[in-house]
């Protein structure tokens, strides 16, 4: 197995609450991993240390067999920039931006020119269904709207892997499938590795592998 990222006795403390509790995980490339559980389990917290957003407070996080914690702030700012997307729960857009310029923003942290990542931008973007919205300022979205162009800003540099958090909480039926499709292709067309966290049982049949977490605690599903 081509293993990609992989977590080891991950501890997170908030003060004296125990967010996560001694979590193990592996992902490979091209694998779509889900993980499910109630409000305030510890799944969104486990999600920002395997992202390499918080340090854990024990264990190790590990991109290409390299742990976050030996890499300066700006080499695993750089590797979170280029190589890594994360969709977050509430989209986090930048309301002075257009949507194409949202979603294109990775694209020109990379340095790649404006009307080249325009151009990538949009395709992405039709392809979630916002086609006719490209010019249009984020403020001026519904909240199911902003959630597909957090998932486009996400997926247009061709990461190694996306981390998603809720990524269909905000969206009806129709448009939560072309959300999935979309990590699916870019996991079997890339070997982009992608981890769902969800509450959305449906959502989490479709990946290849599911977790569960509950009081900080996670443990994979086994299939029966």
């Amino acid at each position: 197995m081509d293993t990609v990222l992989r977590a080891e006795g991950v501890d997170l403390f908030y003060g004296e609450q125990h967010a996560v509790r001694k979590a193990d995980f592996s992902l490979a490339r091209g694998e779509v991993a889900a993980i499910m559980g109630s409000s305030g389990s510890g799944k969104s917290s486990l999600l920002y240390c395997l992202a390499g957003v918080l340090p854990p407070t024990n264990g190790t996080v590990s991109f290409e067999g390299v742990p976050f914690s030996t890499l300066p702030d700006e080499e695993l700012s750089a590797l979170r920039r280029e190589r890594i997307g994360f969709v977050f729960q509430y989209g986090e857009l930048l309301s002075e931006l257009t949507v194409e310029e949202n979603a294109a923003l990775p694209l020109r942290l990379a340095g790649i020119d404006k009307d080249r990542a325009h151009v990538i931008a949009a395709q992405v973007l039709r392809r979630l269904g916002l086609g006719e919205l490209l010019r249009r300022r984020t403020s001026k979205l519904s909240g199911g709207q902003a959630q597909r162009v957090a998932v486009a800003r996400a997926l247009v540099h061709r990461p190694d892997v996306v981390f998603a958090d809720e990524p269909t909480g905000a969206l009806d039926s129709t448009n939560a499938a072309q959300v999935l499709d979309e990590f699916l292709q870019l996991a079997r067309g890339q070997r982009t590795a992608v981890v769902i966290v969800t509450h959305d049982a449906d959502v989490a049949a479709r990946a290849d592998s599911q977790y569960t977490m509950s009081d900080g605690v996670l443990a994979q599903r086994v299939a029966v």
